[in-house]
């Protein structure tokens, strides 16, 4: 799809499993199971759905999804399945090669989201996925990661961020803004500190990239929020705030963790919103 003057690609970078209970916090499962069925384990599929951006002059990932090197018992928890859909497969089916890509979006840390973005050495340390990249992350989430609470200290793992650090390809930005042309930031402190969710944007279109704001699309429920979320009543209010946009533009809403409705219009109801026409990227 064009948005302007970029190519805007969707990339299914993997699949996992997360708990359904933590996925939609106080919601009966009784309601969610119907949205997403879980496994014998209490698990929902999900996947990691990064952006591939192309245009004036840059090759922009948005996200990196969980990452092609997990333990073995990392990888049985949580279900990790890179053998089909990962992120260097997807890249190279168009024609990207690691060297290729200039800039990373990072909407947060979190490990899902980040663990693409190194690989490892043969000597078990880790490096850079995409040597020639700015890593563009907020300076208040990457403060947080560094200290982060008992709750959510194991999101963030270390191997995703300190080879960012050493190599001194991490740009901390410290607002919202609009980085390139045609792609603005917004932040969201519902989720995680300093969240950046991404809105690419022309006259004609605008695509909205929410993140763990909306991670699904059994999500756009405004009270169906994660049990994950540092602070679920902020994340309420920003879920208002950008549904209500979304809806009011006629945005398109990507969600980064759905595997079979990853990009859909919403709409107003008479009490919230729902899903409107799905989308194909």
């Amino acid at each position: 799809m064009q948005i302007g003057d970029y190519d805007v690609q969707l990339l299914n970078t993997g699949l996992f499993r997360l708990d359904g209970g933590a996925m939609f916090g106080v919601v009966p499962k009784a309601l969610w199971g119907k949205q997403k069925p879980p496994d014998e384990h209490n698990r929902i599929h999900m996947c990691t759905n990064a952006l591939l951006l192309r245009g004036n002059g840059k090759t922009i990932l948005v996200d990196t999804g969980i990452g092609e090197h997990n333990p073995a018992k990392f990888c049985q928890i949580y279900a990790v399945d890179t053998a089909v859909h990962n992120l260097p497969q997807c890249l190279a089916n168009h024609g990207v090669a690691p060297a290729d890509v200039t800039d990373v979006i990072l909407t947060h840390l979190h490990f899902d989201h980040a663990g693409g973005a190194t690989i490892p050495n043969e000597n078990g340390t880790f490096r850079p996925a995409f040597p020639n990249a700015a890593y563009h992350v907020q300076q208040r989430h990457y403060e947080w990661s560094v200290e982060a609470s008992e709750k959510d200290r194991a999101s963030f793992l270390e191997e995703n961020i300190v080879p960012l650090v050493q190599t001194e390809q991490l740009n901390l930005l410290k607002s919202s803004s609009e980085i390139f042309p045609g792609i603005e930031l917004l932040l969201s402190d519902g989720h995680t500190m300093a969240q950046q969710m991404l809105l690419i944007h022309s006259d004609e279109q605008t695509l909205f990239f929410p993140a763990d704001l909306i991670p699904t699309s059994a999500h756009v429920p405004v009270p169906w929020v994660m049990a994950y979320d540092l602070f679920p009543l902020i994340t309420i209010e920003e879920k208002k705030q950008y549904l209500n946009r979304a809806a009011s533009e006629n945005w398109l809403v990507v969600f980064e963790h759905d595997p079979l409705l990853p990009c859909a219009t919403v709409t107003r109801m008479a009490r919230g919103y729902s899903i409107g026409d799905a989308v194909s990227l």
